[in-house]
């Protein structure tokens, strides 16, 4: 138990690393071709905003324990 806490809590602070440092983000990793054609100027940005909030998010699931039904269910959603 205590050890799905300590990485859901790594996973949510990489999100707000993502959501927080972007540039940084934007330096390591580059542009995002799609991203610049289909949200505009300031795409690359924006997606990893996007990206870090939902690792945020994936955080929270595996801190609550939430994660494996989350897939569970959208597993079964997408594939019956």
């Amino acid at each position: 138990m205590l050890g799905r806490i300590i990485i859901g809590f790594l996973v949510s602070l990489l999100g707000l690393a993502m959501v927080w440092k972007t540039e940084f983000f934007m330096s390591v990793l580059g542009e995002v071709d799609w991203a610049l054609k289909y949200l505009g100027g300031g795409g690359t940005r924006l997606f990893y905003k996007l990206l870090g909030t939902a690792v945020i998010m994936i955080g929270f699931l595996i801190i609550t324990n939430l994660w494996s039904d989350f897939m569970g269910g959208l597993i079964h959603r997408l594939f019956g």
